[in-house]
Parts: C-alpha cells; structure tokens; sequence
C-alpha cells in the first residue's frame, strides 16, 4: 500500500533564483507555452508486453518520476499565497468509457516502485474505471498533476486551455497515439508549462530524461 506523499517545501522569494522571472511572467507579461515532441516508446512497449504490464501506467509512472527529479515542475501554492515546492506529483488522467465514449478523471497515487503504482492503478480502474462521473474519486492532496494520453490520433501539436486562473504552476502532459515508423515506436507528447517557473531549458531538460526513461525500461521501472 502506498501512503499518499503530499511533503512540500516553502520556497523563500527573497533568495529563489527565478524571483524575478517569476515576478515578470506572472505580472508583466503572464505567459505559457507548449513543446511538442516525439518519443520513442519502442523499449518500453516491448518490455511491458513481454511481462503483460499496462502501457499507460508505465506512461504514467515514467513521467511522474521524470517529474520527481525536475523540481521547476512541482511548484504550487498554499491557501494563503505562499509559494512550495513538493516533493512528488501525483497522475491525474482520463478514462474512458467505451459505450457511450463519456470520461472520467481519476488519479492514481505516485509511489516509486512501478510494481506497486501498476497495482495502485489496476485497483483504482477497478474501483473508480465504470462509474460514469467527471471526478468519481476525489483528490486527497494538492500535489495532483494533469497527464493524459489521446490514443486516436497521432497529434503534431496538442495545446490545452485553461479558461481559469492557475492555483498551481504544475505542467500539462498529453501524450497521443503511438505509431510504427522505420520500425520504431513514436509516441508524440505535448508538455505545456507557465513561463514563470520554467523555460525552454527546462522542458528540454525534462524531455532528454522522459526519452531515457523510455529506452531504459530495464533500469526505470525494474529497480
């Protein structure tokens, strides 16, 4: 069983290296932006269907422990204002449901063995997957980030858009459908960020990792 990892750390404003940035991009010129790329998920596919293991909870777990290692993606806010850092994000991510094409929103808590989260969401499809809801299970943390997956369509650009102000400055992830080319899997991934706590730097950053985890399934979701 896993228990629920919500630990956060205060960030000081007065000595953050992006205070001003953070200052610029929030209040002077608020902005947000979106890379777009493709994946090479062939290791990974292959390593899960030889020990008949869910893609998308690997998919999901992967990113969230890419997530882990990048602290400019896990920054959020208390009640009060005061900016945090936390130490995990948990998966909150779309299932659908086949005869009527209606979602839900579940989420599925972070642990980072990936054979204990492949159990966490097996059990929370089994308890939540049918019930025909936007959010059948509750958040229990503010540390829930979005990451879903379009597994129709092989997408060039994916942008999401927030129609509300932002209480947390935590990435979108939207991966699509994975295709066959020169006998490589790709996998196209969106990931949309605040320019106030990353750059293009960052994203690239998380982006060269997120493609490591993925060709090292051995290694990222053995150990």
């Amino acid at each position: 069983m896993t228990i629920l990892n919500t630990n956060s750390m205060p960030i000081d404003q007065t000595t953050w290296s992006r205070r001003d940035y953070f200052y610029y991009f929030t209040k002077m010129m608020p902005t947000g932006f979106t890379l777009n790329v493709d994946i090479d998920v062939t290791a990974t596919k292959e390593w899960l269907a030889a020990r008949d293991l869910k893609f998308n909870a690997a998919y999901l777990y992967l990113v969230s422990k890419v997530i882990a290692q990048t602290p400019e993606f896990r920054i959020g806010r208390t009640e009060k204002g005061q900016l945090i850092r936390y130490e995990v994000l948990h998966p909150s991510y779309s299932v659908m449901h086949t005869d009527d094409h209606s979602i839900s929103s579940l989420w599925t808590a972070y642990d980072p063995d990936f054979q204990q989260f492949h159990r966490n969401y097996l059990a929370d499809l089994a308890t939540y997957g049918d019930q025909r809801t936007p959010m059948p299970k509750a958040p229990q943390s503010g540390n829930v980030y979005m990451i879903g997956s379009i597994p129709w369509t092989h997408f060039t650009s994916y942008t999401p858009l927030p129609f509300t102000p932002l209480n947390t400055y935590f990435p979108i992830i939207q991966a699509g459908k994975y295709e066959l080319e020169a006998k490589r899997w790709q996998m196209p991934l969106s990931v949309t960020i605040h320019h106030a706590v990353a750059d293009g730097y960052h994203v690239s950053q998380f982006l060269e990792q997120v493609q490591l985890a993925f060709d090292h399934p051995e290694v990222w979701l053995a150990s």
